[in-house]
């Protein structure tokens, strides 16, 4: 466990995507920070509760919103506000003031005979619900400012076979930010992306054994990320220390994408 130094003290934050590793990694590390956290999960309601008991009285489960439906994200991040400004009776803080939109999809489907339908599916989960909660979370943060950050992917810049929908996404979902940051930055509301590499998972080197060697065998730092990794640039790009710093990609992948392409 990573220790605290209080970073997020009296900050509320919404993390969609709560019930997957990396978004249990983001949450822990905010909680670990002082934050309160609103979990969001569509199917892993289990997985986010165990998760919210784990973190205690700081920690709300806020389940079912399928951020595919703009008014599903509003409320969303209505709910999150209410719960923050709920738990501002009893602490210190009490307003939303971070956004961390991790909920996504990753399928492999070939890019030949590739349905609209799968395309959309894929653009949707991945883009179009980083916008929708945006747009509604900036209506709550406009007044006092805050900090929305991203989960984008190397994949914006390196493609994989089979993940074109999924690279086509995380790649406008970078975009999005550093347009966002020109034009929420006069609200007080930075916007960033973080952009993991691959991040292990129980059974993953069993499921995936070559892609594992092949990581490794390319990776500068000599391992597989950790969904606190991920958590870690979250925290930096929601605390002060990032007090100037927006429309910027944070790449978190043990050095992946520095390796030499000829």
């Amino acid at each position: 466990m990573t220790s605290s130094t209080a970073l997020l003290a009296g900050q509320v934050a919404l993390i969609t995507g709560a019930g997957g590793g990396i978004g249990r990694g983001i949450a822990l590390r905010f909680a670990e920070e002082g934050a309160a956290v609103a979990l969001h999960c569509r199917t892993a309601v289990a997985a986010t509760q165990a998760l919210a008991r784990e973190i205690g009285e700081r920690a709300v489960v806020l389940p079912g919103a399928d951020l595919t439906v703009e008014e599903e994200c509003r409320r969303l991040v209505a709910e999150a506000a209410e719960w923050g400004a709920r738990w501002g009776d009893r602490r210190d803080g009490g307003r939303l003031t971070a956004l961390v939109n991790n909920a996504g999809v990753q399928p492999v489907q070939p890019l030949p005979g590739m349905a609209a339908a799968d395309w959309r599916a894929v653009v949707d989960t991945n883009l179009t619900s980083v916008f929708a909660c945006t747009q509604a979370a900036v209506e709550v943060m406009r007044e006092h400012g805050g900090t929305i950050t991203h989960i984008a992917s190397v994949e914006a810049g390196m493609p994989a076979p089979g993940h074109a929908h999924y690279s086509a996404a995380k790649a406008a979902v970078v975009m999005h930010a550093r347009a966002a940051a020109q034009e929420y930055g006069p609200f007080g509301i930075r916007v960033n992306t973080v952009s993991p590499g691959l991040i292990d998972r129980p059974g993953l080197a069993e499921a995936w054994p070559e892609g594992v060697r092949r990581w490794r065998d390319a990776v500068a730092v000599d391992r597989l990320g950790r969904p606190e990794d991920v958590g870690d640039a979250c925290v930096f790009l929601a605390s002060p220390l990032a007090s100037w710093i927006t429309g910027h990609d944070l790449v978190v992948d043990g050095g992946v994408s520095a390796r030499p392409t000829w």
